[in-house]
């Protein structure tokens, strides 16, 4: 018998993963395609055969079928595509019942939330559960006896067969055009909240929490909602001949705001008094009347709960929902309305009792997190070798395996470690130490194929927690391919700064140019600029001034032979700006514009732009471009996280 080869692919993935209106939807997306793509291996698996292309966790594997040993997957960890050498397989194989059993597996999950949640509704309502569940995932397959065939996937998708059906009436708010359960025709207030409300009067007390007030659903999204309360119950036989199972999953995935609070809770927790805790905690739970986030561990909260010998105290107050930790929260009649807001006042005051207690020791609570994308290069150049695909695929089961206890030291809720791709949200503080983490254990898991030079692009979107999280995952996407991979030539790292009134700054950097003995210059120059007057050696006036008199000057310019005056000047310029910032008051002798350049010739090094020229073969060439003025803005964004 020849050998085949079988490639196989499963989305849409931005449709499914990235459209969320919640952290929790985030995760639960890239859990679910990770999940549907673990079956489709096993599926492969059970007819004998071999899935060279991505090395799955063998104990993920396990648990689909009730027999894992180790902890469960808690993250999607499975790429939505893989390709399978088919040994000693040869026309008995069946590419129908791997789709097949994708989609039962997918139908099973589905039918357990209807029957947990939905059971009362109309046939209308489940007409469109039935005609959502059954036609949203397009999967696409190629069966070869062509080894070397590496774009097969490309090319089958060319021929496109999938076309989404048409959905008439009121739009899910999570799931873009997709049509929402009720089935009301057109916008009708009095009965889309009478649909929902008696969905929300089930009899489960998690689906209070799960639904809000005024919040419409598709099937898609509802799944993505609820499935966590049903998982562990699954148990579904499939048309392949075997049976898939489910786990107990955490349904409790941090919130934003509770991401972004998490430094600031830990340095509270660490230097308030008891009595001010206290009180804070039972104004707090007054008004939120649950420890929604009781299973969240973000480890800079547990080290300091660990020194504080656990004490049901600090364990309650670590569980309390991220909104009651910022005053614009508590001030905002949306997230607490009616009888609710006038609890809120009463949690404010006892929030400003309890910061005004740690003096200046305890820095403002940052209203900003982060999301943190990162993503492999040139490994579609290095798959087109057969030879390679061993090694590719040993060498990024070593980082994938590493990338959780990455993500978890630096205070981090990963969501998706899978192949080459990284997904997390971290504190504002952490995401860019995290991203050069990733970037060098992602080193060191090719370190030992010289061939294979492939490197980590990553992207980091800095939000406000008022910013509707599917916009920030979006631009991430864009963010990461657009300018961190294709305008600074890969191996970079690109980030963007948002605030309520919109896009605050973008900041981009080949690592190479982003790294001095071994640390990250943007970091050191944040942790400098963070000091006392005293021991600064940048002023607020300095960072000003430059921005101000600077920012203007080489905008948009293509090369540094474009700017308006050469490097040399403006290297001057700013050092005399510096010598005038007030850094020679007191100090003998003065500092002489030699010595200012050379004080501050690192902050310099971050501000004149540098892109990697790709057309040079080895990858080593740079492109200087002008003065960028973002750099000195996103200092101060890190130095003072967004606050001030």
């Amino acid at each position: 018998m020849s050998d085949q080869y079988f490639h196989f692919t499963l989305g849409p993935v931005q449709g499914f993963v990235a459209q969320a209106r919640r952290t929790r939807d985030f995760w639960a997306g890239s859990f679910l395609l990770s999940w549907l793509a673990a079956v489709a291996i096993k599926s492969v698996e059970k007819q004998k055969g071999e899935v060279i292309f991505p090395t799955v966790d063998q104990n993920y594997l396990d648990w689909l079928e009730n027999r894992g040993k180790d902890q469960p997957p808690k993250q999607g960890c499975v790429p939505n595509r893989f390709k399978g050498g088919l040994a000693r397989v040869s026309g008995d194989f069946n590419p129908e019942q791997v789709e097949a059993a994708v989609s039962a597996a997918w139908e099973a999950l589905a039918e357990m939330v209807w029957e947990s949640d939905l059971s009362h509704c109309s046939h209308e309502t489940r007409a469109i559960w039935e005609r959502q569940v059954n036609h949203f995932w397009e999967i696409s397959w190629v069966l070869t006896d062509q080894e070397e065939d590496s774009n097969l996937l490309e090319r089958r998708k060319n021929w496109r067969s999938y076309y989404p059906p048409e959905e008439s009436g009121v739009k899910c708010m999570m799931m873009e055009g997709w049509q929402e359960l009720s089935g009301t025709s057109s916008p009708n207030a009095k009965a889309l909240e009478s649909f929902w409300r008696t969905v929300r009067q089930q009899r489960s007390q998690s689906i209070k929490t799960d639904l809000r007030d005024h919040e419409y659903l598709c099937a898609i999204a509802f799944i993505k909602r609820r499935f966590a309360h049903v998982f562990k119950q699954l148990k579904a036989e499939l048309p392949s001949g075997w049976t898939v199972y489910g786990w107990e999953v955490n349904p409790s995935v941090p919130s934003v705001a509770y991401i972004a609070a998490a430094p600031w809770l830990a340095r509270v927790l660490e230097l308030a008094p008891e009595n001010k805790l206290k009180e804070f905690h039972d104004q707090a739970q007054l008004l939120t009347k649950s420890y929604g986030e009781y299973k969240t561990n973000l480890t800079c909260i547990n080290d300091v709960i660990a020194q504080k010998n656990e004490k049901l105290l600090f364990w309650r107050l670590k569980s309390l929902d991220g909104n009651v930790f910022f005053e614009s929260s508590l001030d905002n009649r949306n997230i607490y309305p009616g009888e609710q807001f006038k609890q809120a006042k009463k949690v404010k005051k006892a929030l400003t009792s309890l910061r005004t207690s740690v003096s200046e020791a305890l820095e403002p609570v940052s209203p900003f997190y982060a999301v943190l994308m990162m993503d492999g290069d040139s490994l579609g150049v290095h798959m087109s070798d057969i030879k390679k695909h061993t090694r590719i695929s040993q060498a990024l089961e070593r980082f994938t395996t590493a990338v959780a206890g990455i993500v978890d030291s630096y205070s981090g809720f990963l969501v998706y470690a899978g192949g080459d791709d990284v997904l997390a949200l971290l504190p504002l503080e952490t995401a860019l130490p995290c991203a050069f983490a990733l970037r060098q254990q992602y080193l060191e898991a090719f370190s030992d194929s010289s061939d294979i030079n492939s490197t980590l692009s990553g992207a980091i979107e800095y939000a406000h927690i008022k910013m509707p999280l599917g916009k920030v995952l979006g631009d991430a996407h864009r963010l990461l391919d657009q300018v961190a991979k294709e305008e600074f030539g890969r191996d970079s790292i690109a980030v963007r700064v948002w605030k309520p009134g919109g896009q605050h700054l973008q900041w981009a950097r080949p690592w190479e140019k982003a790294i001095a003995d071994n640390k990250l210059v943007i970091n050191e120059l944040a942790r400098d600029f963070q000091q006392t007057e005293q021991e600064t050696p940048f002023s607020n006036s300095f960072f000003f001034n430059v921005e101000g008199h600077f920012s203007m000057l080489n905008g948009g310019v293509e090369t540094a032979s474009e700017m308006a005056f050469d490097k040399k000047t403006i290297v001057q310029l700013i050092a005399a700006e510096y010598l005038n910032s007030g850094v020679n008051v007191n100090r003998q002798p003065p500092l002489s514009l030699e010595a200012a350049i050379e004080k501050i010739q690192p902050l310099l090094d971050q501000c004149f732009e540098v892109k990697r020229d790709l057309h040079r073969s080895d990858g080593q060439h740079f492109i200087e471009l002008g003065l960028n003025t973002h750099a000195l803005q996103f200092i101060r964004f890190l130095a003072l996280k967004g606050v001030r």
